[in-house]
């Protein structure tokens, strides 16, 4: 069922005045994710006419976006990559892990999208499989599923990375290693390892150039006062939180369809939008209980503005996999698990022909099946039925 409210709503009312208010300072790839949005599923993108089987009710469907920024689209997607996942399960408790980066360094990240994200996740992931790899701690290799989030539940900027980690990985000698039930890994020893990782890197990005610096933090292109800047985030603790692991295979799937393909707000958020702005709900983290649920109002501008900050780079890669789920040997490293585990191979996809569900829902008059009797391009509407009447299942036809 459709939304009340959604963000393209949003978009279609006041995408084109803060356009006109921002020219000259939106990025191509800002304007791509306004344009996808304010299209989709509307007779600019195309469309289909579907009919019933049975009763012959006829409905039109327009095509989606398939923007990754998107609130409409990300269902269907979420749903096939969740399904292809879904083997890669093992029969071992899972855990959730969050390395986050401190305001100094986000602040950097704003600037650098591809650079400074794309370290995130390389700084997160070795920092797992260096301590996991300690025989101190685990003394195994581990799978990893990482996704970026650039958000907070207002919108703002606020990167980090969510891992999802099997709890155990393979020894050396070949033999599957158990983490405790409720313990992957040290979390103070994480961040510490994680904070010298990403600032040697940052560094050695700004020695070599390719940092840029804009407004306020212009002044950071100067070495000295780059490092004046960084000082702070050398003495705090940076944080990395580790959650219980989760109560089976089917949480972990419900988790990652929660995860991996959100964007920085769905439209079940939004309670209004009018003259006075966008309300919607939010969590404030500083509460617990009841009072972490609040309601939040921007002024249209405001959230247009919010929801743009979390456009990623062309081609950025938001979801990776490390270790044993690493793509190259993500096949046999299951297979040599599932064997120390002693469970069943994982079905082989090649040569097993499953039946492709019907992704059209089905009559809302009768429950048939719907069948596409027409499509129709981009810029255009389907064409009008014939004149005529319908009485009792007869169909009288108009007068020439």
């Amino acid at each position: 069922m459709r939304a009340t409210i959604e963000v393209a709503d949003i978009f279609r009312a006041a995408g084109s005045a803060y356009r006109s208010a921002h020219a000259g300072h939106l990025s191509l790839d800002q304007l791509k994710v306004m344009s996808a949005i304010e299209t989709c599923r509307t007779a600019a993108l195309g469309g289909h006419v579907e009919a019933c089987t049975d009763c012959g009710h006829q409905r039109i469907a327009y095509n989606s976006c398939r923007n990754r920024h998107c609130p409409r689209c990300q269902g269907a997607t979420a749903r096939a990559w969740l399904e292809a996942r879904e083997a890669d399960l093992l029969p071992v408790g899972y855990f959730h892990v969050v390395y986050t980066l401190p305001a100094e360094v986000a602040d950097i990240a704003f600037h650098n999208k591809a650079l400074v994200y794309n370290l995130l996740f390389k700084a997160a992931s070795e920092t797992m499989l260096t301590i996991a790899a300690d025989p101190r701690y685990l003394g195994a290799r581990i799978g990893i599923t990482a996704v970026l989030h650039t958000w907070g539940s207002a919108m703002m900027h606020h990167p980090h990375i969510h891992m999802i980690v099997p709890g155990g990985g393979i020894a050396p000698d070949g033999r599957w290693l158990s983490s405790r039930p409720a313990f992957l890994l040290p979390v103070r020893v994480l961040g510490a390892l994680f904070r010298r990782l990403f600032l040697t890197r940052l560094i050695e990005l700004h020695d070599a150039g390719r940092l840029a610096f804009f407004g306020k933090l212009a002044g950071l292109s100067d070495r000295r006062a780059f490092q004046r800047h960084l000082a702070p985030t050398r003495k705090k603790r940076w944080v990395v939180y580790a959650k219980p692991p989760f109560a089976g295979p089917q949480a972990v799937l419900a988790y990652l369809s929660r995860y991996t393909h959100r964007v920085a707000i769905s439209n079940s958020r939004l309670i209004t939008f009018d003259q006075t702005g966008v309300t919607f709900h939010y969590k404030d983290y500083r509460c617990t209980g009841a009072d972490r649920k609040q309601v939040m109002t921007l002024a249209a501008n405001e959230f247009i503005r919010r929801f743009l900050l979390h456009t990623l780079p062309r081609g950025f890669h938001r979801i990776r996999h490390y270790g044993l789920l690493a793509g190259s040997a993500r096949k046999d490293s299951l297979a040599q698990a599932r064997s120390l585990l002693e469970v069943a191979p994982a079905p082989d996809d090649a040569g097993v022909t499953q039946e492709t569900a019907d992704p059209r829902p089905p009559c809302p008059c009768c429950g048939g099946t719907m069948i596409i009797i027409e499509t129709f391009a981009r810029g255009c509407r389907p064409r009008a039925p014939p004149a005529a009447r319908q009485t009792n299942r007869e169909t009288i036809h108009d007068p020439a």
